[in-house]
């Protein structure tokens, strides 16, 4: 891939647009390209920016008394006219109301299936980006930044790389032995990666600071033929991947909880 082709593609590839070939070759030319890579390293850093810092504004003071006036009945006039014609004298104003209440009810549905599917597309974002996080980790030979079986040697390498401590354990008696650990980069930030090892299938735990959305109890996903795992606690969201089976990977993720 060249440079023309992959500049075309950056902005795509950074929202997760690209089918798995297309990853595999922008992936590839960001391993060997410095300019692509800091092209890629901007658009990360602007689409951080953009979600972090686009202020959000409230209603000014003339929408909210409009709404109000719209919502509390304040226009007899109009009110009146949606009364049905047998409704007594003493009908409360209310009644007329109604078709104002549903469409104030169809807009508050219509807000929350919206920022339901916003939180659902930007947590498919980030299970894109880290299937390609895990397969440029095995490509580039990069696996590793600190390799040791030792949990403390790893955990000790993140001071000063990240502004939180990343718990680290070994399993190596329960056969998913610590093989080391390294810094990577998703959704704009720096974040912890531990690698475990189980046979000859590499494990990428992600570990980053984040309250999140995820549930306690790791929920299972399948992309590209990886199984991936989510779960959030204690202020941390963790997220492991890997091509081995779904069971075993269970059997990971347990460890984890206890």
């Amino acid at each position: 891939m060249r440079c023309t082709e992959a500049q075309t593609l950056i902005e795509s590839y950074v929202d997760g647009e690209l089918d798995l070939v297309r990853n595999l070759d922008i992936e590839r030319h960001l391993g060997d390209c410095p300019s692509c890579t800091s092209m890629h390293k901007d658009a990360l850093e602007l689409r951080s920016r953009i979600r972090e810092d686009v202020p959000y504004y409230r209603a000014s003071p003339d929408l909210l008394r409009r709404v109000r006036a719209v919502t509390r009945g304040a226009q007899p006039e109009t009110k009146r006219s949606w009364v049905p014609v047998w409704a007594p004298a003493w009908t409360p104003a209310w009644v007329g109301s109604g078709a104002v209440a549903a469409l104030v009810l169809l807009a508050v549905i219509t807000v929350g299936f919206m920022r339901r599917a916003s939180d659902s597309s930007r947590e498919q974002m980030i299970a894109q980006e880290i299937v390609s996080d895990h397969v440029r980790s095995l490509m580039a030979n990069h696996l590793t930044d600190v390799t040791s079986t030792d949990q403390h040697t790893v955990k000790p390498w993140f001071h000063g790389k990240l502004d939180f401590a990343p718990p680290v354990d070994d399993f190596a008696p329960e056969g998913f032995p610590l093989i080391g650990g390294r810094l990577d980069y998703l959704d704009g930030r720096p974040v912890a990666a531990l690698v475990y090892q189980r046979r000859q299938h590499p494990i990428n735990l992600f570990v980053w600071e984040d309250q999140g959305k995820y549930p306690e109890k790791p929920a299972r996903q399948t992309l590209q033929g990886y199984n991936i795992f989510f779960w959030a606690r204690s202020g941390m969201t963790y997220c492991a991947i890997s091509d081995l089976a779904a069971d075993e990977m269970q059997t990971f993720t347990d460890l984890l909880q206890k």
